[in-house]
């Protein structure tokens, strides 16, 4: 295996199971969903649509090929976590709150940049200098 796809892997993987593990209180209404949820000023109905988003943009990174249903289930994930990281900051809450959400944002970029870096059939000296193969 080579070590690029063996990275792409550990960022994937770890972002597959930070989104699948915050989508669980999501689908299910926990009491502390709901809290956060309260405190940010979301209505309740959201929740499920937003866990079961999760969980599909996460089966979408997860099956091969789809390439360009992934670039969609990407983006929605990085807007999820966008939108955690924003609403997080703008209520006051603390960096131990919002961390996660930032770290969530670089494992889908890690990720995301990998896919695309060894997906590429490009000669290395063009993907140095930045040519996508599009």
């Amino acid at each position: 295996m080579k070590k690029t796809n063996l990275i792409y892997w550990v960022f994937t993987a770890l972002l597959s199971a930070l989104m699948l593990l915050a989508s669980v209180p999501d689908v299910l209404r926990t009491d502390e969903a709901i809290a956060v949820f309260r405190h940010l000023g979301y209505p309740n109905y959201l929740l499920p649509f937003l866990g079961i988003a999760k969980i599909f943009g996460v089966v979408v990174i997860l099956a091969p090929k789809l390439k360009r249903l992934k670039e969609w289930a990407y983006a929605g994930l990085v807007f999820d976590l966008l939108g955690a990281l924003f609403s997080h900051i703008s209520v006051g809450d603390p960096p131990t709150v919002w961390i996660f959400a930032l770290i969530g944002l670089a494992l889908a970029a890690g990720s995301y940049l990998l896919s695309r870096w060894s997906s590429q059939k490009l000669p290395l000296r063009l993907r140095e200098a930045g040519e996508t193969g599009y």
